[in-house]
């Protein structure tokens, strides 16, 4: 029987915000949609913290699915330093379909599979964490999700679960992820061997390189394997015969908004008003900041970088195109959704 609390639940603006694995529980939390649309992700850095959560055992999911029908879920899944946030937010659309930037319980997910979680048990997790997750609203057509990039190992698996979904990989160009870990300093270039940890747990890198080799390089080096192995991993999943995959430049996005939407838009199969298109709040907006998007202020810090950490960055960039050639890592992806 669904209880008041069960009822309270079924409303999309209480989102499932974490996975317990000790209580096998998900803590969800009230989160509006204007709410969502103002933070860059859903952690709780961003959101604050939260008293006002219910937690509810995975056993008793079925009560609160109970005659709702499933929602569409669609994906943009990143390389990280690409723009992804802006083209997540610019799916909040009432009306249309709303969207989920970087939502935790993934990430929960992925931890659960790295401590060792039965593959039996991590499919369970998934399938439960996605039904959460493409809850949609009324009269909506889908929820765009944007996980981590943390959660990339697991697109096939993702995929499987959801056999409606369609997603887009979203790419940086070498030089310019390189760049954006210059740019952000130490504690990016942190973020990128914690990445390529984690990516290492994961069984997700085949470049050969031992451990010893790691250990070796520097910090550019190795935010260039993590790069590597995300560019080997999308180039395998776009040569599959599963065409519910298309990539996109992020250097596309960031000169052609309109058009990188609009495509996207009609890859997920969500009705678009054209016109609407440069009325989208995400559109011309810094993500992580919320302030106005200056192309000419983001190429002139661009190019501040490259002058500052230029010998650094093109040593680098020559020694992950000559690792690129050696493992057939193409430098652009196939089955672009933007030609040129």
């Amino acid at each position: 029987m669904m209880t008041q609390t069960d009822q309270r639940l079924r409303d999309p603006e209480w989102m499932a915000h974490r996975y317990a694995p000790g209580s096998d529980s998900f803590h969800f939390r009230l989160v509006p949609r204007a709410r969502r649309s103002e933070v860059p992700f859903l952690t709780d850095e961003y959101l604050g913290s939260d008293t006002n959560v219910i937690d509810v055992p995975r056993a008793r999911l079925g009560a609160l699915f109970e005659g709702a029908p499933p929602g569409r879920l669609n994906f943009v899944f990143h390389s990280a330093f690409c723009g992804s946030t802006m083209l997540a937010h610019a799916f909040d659309r009432e009306g249309v379909s709303s969207s989920l930037s970087e939502p935790v319980a993934l990430n929960d997910l992925v931890g659960f599979r790295r401590r060792g979680g039965d593959p039996k048990a991590v499919e369970a997790l998934a399938s439960a964490t996605l039904r959460l997750l493409g809850r949609t609203y009324p009269g909506e057509q889908a929820v765009v999700v944007k996980p981590s990039n943390i959660v990339n190992p697991l697109i096939p698996a993702l995929l499987g679960l959801a056999p409606d979904a369609r997603g887009v990989l979203l790419h940086a160009d070498l030089d310019d992820f390189l760049a954006s870990v210059a740019k952000k300093g130490l504690w990016c270039r942190l973020w990128g061997r914690e990445l390529l940890r984690g990516y290492l747990t994961d069984g997700f890198v085949d470049l050969g390189f031992s451990p010893e080799d790691l250990f070796l390089q520097s910090d550019l080096q190795v935010a260039a394997v993590g790069w590597l192995a995300q560019q080997q991993f999308f180039a395998r999943l776009l040569g599959s015969p599963d065409t519910r995959l298309r990539a996109l430049r992020a250097g596309d996005l960031v000169m052609r908004p309109e058009a990188a939407i609009a495509a996207c838009s009609a890859h997920f199969g969500l009705a678009t008003d054209e016109d609407a298109l440069p009325q989208t709040r995400a559109i011309g907006r810094d993500s992580k900041t919320g302030g106005a998007f200056d192309r000419a202020r983001f190429e002139a810090e661009r190019q501040k970088v490259r002058a500052a950490h230029g010998d650094e960055l093109e040593k680098v960039a020559a020694w992950a195109r000559a690792v690129a050639a050696t493992f057939g890592i193409p430098l652009d992806l196939p089955r672009q959704l933007l030609s040129g």
